[in-house]
């Protein structure tokens, strides 16, 4: 969807100088971060490095220090409430777990949003959610069951389904496959990428999963050092010098993903 009062020429999300403490604790001392339009961006790093709170202040979950980002060209910070409920309105959230309501159906949790943010009649809606849904690989058999009757895999699809329901232009993707077995993870890869290029999509995704990173991802951000280390793809990460990359991209799971999606290692 498009907002004329958004820059149809700036880049999805900016980030500069951004700075999270905890306590005595540094997370970010001054990231730097550009996601480019239509890209699949993977964001790596170690534990405590704070890839979910970069997502978390990026999506205006968690107030940072210090720094600037802006979505769509738009600082959030100094956004009024309509504003900044416009550019939400651009974007979808895949959480880790889901976060599905557990006491509606499958077809009300991907029809929610459009409850809250448009003013669609309820028939139109649920037929709108039904196609989302199919998009994600579910048949008619999931639209009336609620969340504690499906399989991870399926609840990952529902809430894919629900992040698309705004036809946004922006996908945020945490962990999306966290949990599943290799070929449910597989799988969902495939569908990340084909979603990612039929509809056009920036998707800004969080993973551990290396083998997700060659399937799907263009471009790999490392968050170490409380900053962005590297931005490359992902078989140009491999000729890194820094120690956690070459680590993490040259270690014996590293080089299994590389030859899987076809590198030289």
């Amino acid at each position: 969807m498009s907002d004329p009062g958004l820059d149809p020429d700036a880049p999805p999300v900016e980030v500069r100088g951004l700075v999270n403490r905890f306590g005595d604790q540094v997370v970010h001392n001054g990231v730097d971060l550009t996601v480019e339009r239509g890209e699949v961006l993977g964001v790596v790093g170690g534990s405590g490095t704070g890839k979910t709170v970069l997502l978390n202040s990026i999506l205006g979950l968690h107030r940072p220090d210090a720094g600037e980002i802006r979505v769509f060209g738009r600082e959030l910070s100094k956004l009024k409430a309509r504003e900044r409920a416009e550019v939400e309105e651009r974007w979808g959230v895949l959480f880790q777990q889901g976060a599905l309501f557990s006491a509606l159906t499958v077809r009300e949790n991907v029809a929610a949003p459009m409850a809250e943010h448009t003013t669609l009649p309820r028939a139109l809606a649920d037929g709108l959610a039904e196609m989302k849904i199919a998009l994600v690989g579910l048949g008619p058999e999931a639209l009336h069951r609620r969340p504690a009757e499906l399989s991870g895999g399926m609840r990952k699809r529902v809430g894919l389904a629900r992040a698309l329901a705004l036809d946004p232009d922006l996908l945020f993707l945490d962990e999306p496959t966290a949990g599943l077995d290799p070929i449910g993870a597989a799988a969902f890869d495939t569908l990340i990428r084909e979603l990612a290029t039929n509809l056009g999509l920036t998707v800004f995704m969080i993973t551990h999963d290396l083998d997700s990173l060659y399937a799907v991802c263009d471009r790999v951000a490392v968050l170490a050092d409380g900053k962005v280390v590297a931005v490359a793809p992902p078989h140009e990460l491999e000729h890194s010098t820094h120690p956690w990359i070459r680590e993490y991209f040259l270690g014996p799971r590293g080089r299994a993903a590389a030859r899987a999606a076809g590198g030289t290692r």
